[in-house]
């Protein structure tokens, strides 16, 4: 970990002076400033906000990094971080990124500067490397949760997204559906990469054709504006496709209010699935087939495995829990097609 020793002795001048420059304290010339300031930057530096109070090794806080905390999913990972980081005697920091990598670098940035002990992050996509690699730099250890980032070592909770599109898909072809759209999101993002490849291959081993005009991009988050399913709808019904396969919950949300704008009926007209469950709405309203994942379950050993890595009780390999999600068939996925 870079410190103002560090960037004084590369700078050529005293830790005095560096600290002064941090803490814009001190009569200082302009060019030393800068001089140290061109230092600071390069060396990637980030004050170490308690190091300055505390001189001790921790501070009993972790953080955990989601990409929408209005997702019932991440409510729920979020309640089992807590529920773990409050038995092991830690203090939990949420942070929300609305799937922005800008906020996640910057959260990222403060963490390090409050030395948390450890963090539990499900990353924004795979530009994300490059934030953890900073956790990597300043030795904070931290565990991946529900998303993957490659050639990036570290503990790992991670939902089984090829078998839980495989479910949801088999269980329309049997129902008797053959022409079926997908709606998912960035594949920059590995969860919606996995359930658009196991789209593909399950379709492929059923021997049904793939129309690419039935696959459609949008985004995560629940507040973007979205039409997508516009040129899927604005055909002849023989056209159309008779389900469709959403890739996260939110995003079957919209589908479903775009198809009643149209005066499309779920699921007499069409038959609408999706990846995650509306854990809070489920109950009262048993209306999606889902495949549903332990959302709980990725919060408490997510937060389990980094404890024990900050701890160093683990083993010294990493670990990969993979959660197997659950199909549950409710009325949104209608009835066989005769």
């Amino acid at each position: 970990m870079t410190t103002i020793y560090d960037i004084a002795k590369k700078a050529n001048v005293s830790t005095m002076t560096v600290s002064r420059v941090i803490n814009n304290k001190g009569n200082i010339s302009e060019k030393t400033r800068e001089k140290v300031e061109a230092v600071i930057k390069e060396l990637n530096y980030i004050p170490n906000s308690a190091a300055q109070s505390l001189n001790i090794k921790r501070t009993k806080l972790l953080s955990l990094i989601i990409t929408d905390i209005t997702n019932p999913f991440f409510t729920q990972v979020a309640r089992g971080a807590a529920d773990k980081a409050n038995q092991m005697g830690y203090q939990l920091i949420l942070c929300n990124t609305d799937e922005d990598y800008e906020k996640e670098s910057e959260y990222i940035d403060a963490l390090i500067s409050k030395r948390v002990d450890g963090v539990i992050i499900a990353p924004t996509g795979d530009q994300s490397t490059k934030n953890l690699k900073k956790l990597i730099k300043n030795r904070i250890p931290f565990t991946l949760i529900d998303r993957q980032i490659q050639d990036v070592s570290c503990d790992r909770v991670l939902g089984d997204n090829y078998e839980g599109t495989k479910k949801l898909l088999q269980h329309l072809i049997d129902f008797g559906h053959e022409r079926i759209a997908m709606v998912h999101g960035p594949l920059t993002i590995s969860t919606s990469k996995e359930r658009y490849q196991a789209y593909i291959e399950t379709l492929k081993i059923n021997d049904l054709n793939i129309d690419h005009s039935f696959v459609i991009e949008t985004h995560y988050k629940q507040e973007k504006q979205w039409n997508g399913i516009d040129g899927l709808m604005n055909v002849p019904p023989y056209e159309r496709p008779t389900a469709i396969f959403a890739a996260n919950n939110f995003i079957a949300i919209k589908i479903i209010k775009s198809l009643r704008e149209k005066q499309i009926k779920v699921p007499e007209d069409i038959a609408v699935v999706c990846f995650d469950d509306l854990e809070l709405f489920s109950d009262f309203d048993p209306f999606l087939t889902v495949s549903s994942q332990p959302a709980y379950d990725f919060g408490y050993l997510g937060t389990q495995l980094v404890i024990e890595r900050v701890d160093e009780v683990g083993p010294a390999d990493y670990r990969t829990i993979n959660l197997k999600p659950e199909l549950v068939v409710r009325k949104s996925s209608g009835a066989p097609i005769k």
